[in-house]
Parts: structure tokens; C-alpha cells; sequence
């Protein structure tokens, strides 16, 4: 299995929720998602915001959904760290 541990994200999200509510939405979209999140502009309207998530397996669609639903957008992945993992069965 290959499983998704890292990932650094350039989000445009609305000036609400705040950053730490945004942050907390995204932490409950995992079992065991860290969230680090650094503004990095603002405009009258919006905040662009660095997004870095780690996590066992990070379920990127379940992550955009969350993102989505704050009204947030996606721009780009910046940084992506995956690892796979072999099962304790397989050979």
C-alpha cells in the first residue's frame, strides 16, 4: 500500500473561518491529522495560506472535500512525501 504522509498545500480560503477554525476543520477530516497552517497574504476578501498536513495515510479527496466545504480552493500541491508500505502478509 502506498500511503500519503505529508503534504504542503497553497490554499485561497475567505477571511472566515478564521485560521485556526480552518485548521481544526481540516485536523478532524483524519484520525490522527497534524495541521500547520501560515498565512501568507491577505486581501480585503481572502487569505492565501500554506497548508501542511501529515498523517498515517492522508486521504487526499477527504482533504479537499474539507477544503471545499470551508469554501476554501486549492492551488497547487507544493511538497508531497508518500512511503509504501508492505503488508505484514505480502512478500
Amino acid at each position: 500500500m502506498v500511503a500519503v504522509k505529508h503534504v504542503v498545500l497553497d490554499v485561497l480560503k475567505p477571511h472566515q473561518p478564521n485560521a485556526l477554525d480552518f485548521s481544526r476543520a481540516i485536523a478532524r477530516a483524519g484520525p490522527d491529522y497534524h495541521v500547520f497552517l501560515t498565512v501568507i497574504e491577505m486581501d480585503e476578501n481572502t487569505e492565501t495560506v500554506r497548508l501542511e498536513v501529515r498523517g498515517d495515510s492522508i486521504d487526499f479527496e477527504q482533504l479537499q472535500a474539507a477544503i471545499a466545504g470551508m469554501s476554501g480552493s486549492l492551488h497547487s500541491i507544493d511538497e508531497v512525501e508518500v512511503r509504501h508500505e508492505v503488508d505484514a502478509g505480502s512478500p
